[in-house]
């Protein structure tokens, strides 16, 4: 049970305080309700050149970095196609140093013509260095608008193409972060040997005086079912013939969720798992099998991503996937076999929450998901999947009319 306290500043920026005393560092965790899927499809990428932008100097703070090192401290930032997400640890004493950075990149950023220059080449170098010349680094380019048609989580974090952010101007920049990066779109979570007087304290005064900004209402299509087989194959100059299979699961608030993740668990989880033993070390048909899932805010994917031993076919790899995912659905769970995973799935939970800024992370998370106290609700969900329901998941989830394949040829 992670316990904290939450309180909410006139201008709408929610904050959570979470009190460890155990630890004297202590994590800063701003998470802003903005990803990919908030782009415009013929302006992609932007939201990840501004996590890159945030780093280029805010209106009265030069360096970011710099007067973080100087107090101990270090951060770092991610985006997804739901988020946006940056984050500080620093030692107790110098946590007003945190407030002071991140208020003034809520504020304003610099926006000057050097800043957005020197970004815009640094992720126009990121595309091409990690999605177009690394081996089977395009599979996210080619596999999501196979797996969506209408939904913006069709295009990956870093943009549909290059041009986009070639093509990006100061307007479209300023336009951009006013109308998500706010006090009333965002939610900071510290976490630490602090109190939540003092949290409050300093929260009113480095965020206080930001004003509310009208955030841009999100407009898209929810993806609707799928229901035929897509398939799509492709050559690249790449070591090994690759296989990804896609499937349309649920949102992440869907009480399904549970077992779709437990679902791939029994299937792909540590070597003891049903993939593993058969296709990696008893048929040795994959060098490497996994299967997991994008835990995405809205309709997510189930994945499979392998890669095949030489002599193996693709097609074969496919086929001994499909009579792994039969065998399952027709004969159900070997005894305990749920109950390993459950058990697997809490502690990993319990362990991850040993971690202050883990714990500020998650509980940011799932307030911008609704409620913060959701959190501790996860252990109990997981261990509530029943078999029955495991399986009817299953069957729902693992249809070939719900799957889209992918097929990565070696030249």
């Amino acid at each position: 049970m992670i316990k904290y306290e939450k309180f909410t500043l006139e201008n709408g920026l929610r904050v959570i305080v979470h009190q460890d005393t155990s630890t004297p560092i202590v994590a800063f965790n701003l998470v802003y309700n903005v990803g990919a899927k908030d782009e415009n499809p013929e302006q992609t990428g932007f939201a990840h050149l501004f996590e890159h932008l945030m780093f280029g100097g805010s209106k009265n703070i030069p360096s970011y970095d710099e007067p973080l090192e100087r107090v101990g401290g270090s951060n770092n930032a991610f985006t997804n196609n739901d988020i946006t997400n940056y984050y500080e640890t620093l030692p107790k004493e110098n946590l007003e140093t945190a407030f002071w950075l991140e208020s003034d990149r809520m504020l304003s950023l610099a926006f000057t013509d050097k800043s957005l220059e020197v970004q815009r080449q640094v992720v126009i170098e990121e595309f091409k260095q990690n999605y177009l010349n690394q081996p089977y680094g395009d599979t996210s380019l080619l596999l999501r608008p196979l797996v969506y048609k209408q939904h913006p989580y069709q295009w990956s974090t870093i943009g549909k193409e290059i041009s986009h952010i070639e093509g990006a101007e100061m307007s479209d920049v300023k336009n951009f972060f006013y109308s998500h990066y706010a006090p009333n779109n965002a939610v900071l979570t510290v976490a630490g040997d602090v109190t939540t007087e003092q949290v409050q304290a300093l929260s009113e005064k480095w965020f206080g005086d930001i004003e509310r900004r009208e955030i841009k209402k999100r407009s898209y299509d929810q993806e609707p079912i799928q229901n035929e087989y897509r398939f799509l194959k492709v050559e690249r100059d790449v070591p090994a013939d690759a296989l990804q299979m896609a499937f349309q699961m649920c949102d992440r608030l869907a009480p399904e969720y549970y077992a779709t993740d437990l679902l791939s668990d029994v299937l792909s989880n540590g070597k003891s798992s049903r993939l593993y033993q058969t296709l990696v070390q008893e048929q040795q048909i994959f060098s490497e099998l996994d299967a997991y899932i994008m835990g995405s805010h809205d309709k997510g994917m189930f994945m499979f991503n392998g890669k095949l031993m030489p002599g193996k076919t693709i097609k074969e790899g496919e086929d001994a996937i499909w009579k792994q995912i039969d065998l399952l659905l027709d004969k159900g769970l070997e005894k305990n076999e749920l109950l390993k995973v459950q058990n697997k799935v809490e502690a990993n939970l319990i362990f991850g929450d040993m971690s202050v800024l883990n714990k500020a992370m998650n509980l940011s998370m799932f307030e911008l998901l609704g409620d913060a106290n959701m959190l501790n609700q996860e252990t109990e969900k997981y261990k509530a999947v029943s078999e029955k329901e495991f399986i009817d998941n299953a069957k729902n989830v693992l249809r070939k009319d719900n799957c889209s394949s992918l097929h990565y040829h070696k030249k």
